[in-house]
């Protein structure tokens, strides 16, 4: 008789957790004893979930409110074991100490327990906190699943995983390091007929290549992927699940204030000793991304500033034209104007690096785009391939100043003319200059950073190094820089060609060096 209840209730456990298979609330608040057991009972559900749910304690509201996102993308669409689906995707900003661990694993548990044969890979930042934390809080909530008898969980070093006791390798998930070398881990997990998942705790350490390699296992079956994370870098993929990739992801940031479970009283202290403007209380508590990271060159809420600003001219200002010149065929070749401070007198022009390796066909480009908006001063980047474009666009008559981004700096404190022209790009912000909005734009400045050489002058990360970090060059920031070079007094007439007699200047941009 026991073993026919044993069996009927096993049968029933089994019917009851499939039919939550697109409800993870449901799940969440199935699956654990919320009204029995008092080491849960410090969260009161809020409604209008408490009233959905019959229960008076549970998980806050972000969490609720993405299970509600979660369960309307599975129910749209509604994966019939066979057919890929688009993937779900969903990203989250916070402030310190939401619970997002215990987040964490109550989708661990659903996605394992609803979806037979699903693979996932979970990582964070350190190997420590992945141990003691992420896949610590999943040993503790773990003892409280109602079928944890179905798993088998190991937290040994080296050896953390959850799995299916009768289907140990294809109904599984793993706790891997983010090391770059490790990113082989988070290949494809071939999963087509049931669910390919990974979460990311505190993703914004995690380094881009991971994520690169992640994306390409969301192909086949009815992929997941969360990501969790104090916003603490200005740079990096997470930080574009909120700006390059937003179409993408679906995307909360939650104020630490505005959750049940934060110290408010540390809160308070936070706000009152560093200001609520201030980037630690804007990481920590709001989970906005700072203004500036500790070492980033220009601000994304200054470059932000600008794109808002309504564009002033004043009578007489310069107007001035640059041009970066792409190093390979993936880059691109770029051209900036600017009036005074309106940066965006006139669209940036963007050229293939792949279409324009002739530099003949280059320079008429520029000596075009001269004719037209009539610069009193032109700056190209002479910079290696540079060079040859410069040459041809004197010949054909026209002036352009040619700067080399490796160059020494008019400025003592900069190691070169490239940290040089970025720090008086942000100068001009500060004094009110106007751009256009470019998402681009604020994608590549945003991970521009700066350190000091050996005799302690600023100078900026390579820019082989930022393309790998973020997949494209810095060529429109290097051309908005290359506006900078040096200052520029107007003349009356504008910029002359040859056909109209170039115009005579005593300017010399390289009398002080």
């Amino acid at each position: 008789m026991a073993k026919k209840e044993e069996i009927n209730y096993e049968h029933q456990l089994a019917i009851d957790i499939g039919g939550f298979y697109d409800d993870p609330l449901g799940f969440v608040m199935y699956a654990y004893p919320w009204d029995t057991d008092p080491d849960l009972q410090i969260v009161k559900l809020p409604e209008p979930w408490a009233s959905k749910y019959d229960s008076v304690y549970g998980p806050d509201a972000w969490f609720c409110e993405m299970c509600d996102q979660l369960q309307e993308v599975i129910r749209k669409n509604d994966f019939n074991g066979v057919d890929p689906v688009d993937a779900f995707l969903y990203s989250i900003s916070s402030g310190h100490g939401i619970g997002k661990s215990c987040a964490s694993s109550w989708l661990i548990h659903f996605v394992m327990s609803t979806r037979p044969n699903s693979k996932g890979v979970v990582t964070s930042n350190t190997s420590e906190q992945l141990r003691t934390k992420t896949w610590g809080e999943l040993g503790k909530w773990t003892k409280k699943l109602i079928n944890k008898h179905w798993f088998v969980y190991n937290n040994g070093k080296g050896n953390m995983n959850f799995y299916h006791k009768d289907y140990a390798e294809t109904w599984r998930v793993d706790a891997q390091t983010c090391r770059e070398e490790n990113s082989e881990s988070f290949a494809g997990l071939h999963c087509a007929s049931s669910t390919p998942w990974y979460l990311f705790d505190e993703a914004s350490a995690v380094p881009d290549k991971i994520w690169e390699v992640a994306e390409g296992g969301l192909t086949d079956g009815e992929p997941f992927w969360f990501v969790f994370g104090n916003p603490t870098r200005n740079s990096g993929r997470f930080r574009e699940c909120w700006r390059r990739f937003r179409q993408r992801w679906n995307r909360k940031q939650i104020d630490s204030s505005t959750v049940q479970v934060t110290n408010k009283k540390k809160i308070s202290e936070w706000e009152s000793d560093y200001g609520e403007d201030s980037d630690f209380y804007r990481v920590r508590v709001k989970g906005v991304f700072p203004s500036a990271s500790s070492n980033q060159k220009i601000s994304g809420a200054l470059l932000e500033a600008a794109m808002s600003r309504t564009a002033h001219v004043i009578p007489g200002s310069p107007r001035v034209m640059s041009l970066d010149v792409a190093r390979g065929g993936g880059d691109n070749c770029v051209f900036r104007f600017r009036h005074g401070l309106n940066g965006g007198v006139r669209k940036k022009v963007t050229l293939p690096g792949s279409e324009y390796r002739d530099s003949m066909k280059l320079a008429a480009m520029a000596v075009q785009l001269c004719s037209e908006f009539k610069p009193d001063a032109f700056f190209i980047d002479e910079t290696g391939v540079g060079g040859p474009v410069g040459d041809r666009i004197r010949q054909l008559g026209f002036n352009c100043i040619g700067i080399n981004f490796a160059s020494k700096a008019p400025d003592p404190h900069y190691a070169n003319m490239r940290a040089y022209m970025y720090h008086q790009w942000g100068e001009w912000l500060k004094a009110g200059g106007s751009l256009h909005y470019d998402e681009g734009l604020l994608t590549e400045v945003g991970a521009i950073e700066y350190t000091h050489d050996r005799k302690d002058r600023e100078i900026l990360i390579p820019k082989d190094v930022i393309k790998k970090a973020i997949g494209i060059s810095t060529d429109d920031g290097d051309a908005c820089a290359l506006l900078h070079a040096y200052p520029v007094a107007p003349r009356q007439q504008g910029y002359n060609s040859a056909s109209n007699n170039m115009c005579e200047t005593e300017y010399d941009p390289f009398a002080n060096l």
